[in-house]
């Protein structure tokens, strides 16, 4: 199921979010390698997650879209229901 693949990818970047905040309390001000190397994984993690945010911004659109035809298509189906019995 690709939504079941996504939630994992978007679990596995929250973590890997969690970790990264763990190292930056952890490195030192002068160590500038560490701190490029980070900002680095930090943004490459934020790009990920915004990409999850726009994926699940597409289902929920398109479940709205799901949802406001078959509602209309239920009361299409009760108006000509109703219609047969006058």
């Amino acid at each position: 199921m690709p939504r079941d693949k996504a939630s994992a990818a978007g679990e596995a970047l929250l973590r890997r979010l969690g970790r990264l905040v763990a190292r930056a309390a952890t490195v030192a001000e002068s160590d500038r390698k560490q701190i490029v190397a980070l900002l680095d994984d930090l943004e490459t993690t934020r790009r990920g997650l915004l990409k999850e945010c726009a994926d699940v911004d597409s289902e929920m659109r398109q479940a709205t879209v799901r949802t406001t035809a078959i509602g209309t298509y239920l009361r299409n189906a009760q108006a000509h229901r109703g219609k047969r019995h006058n």
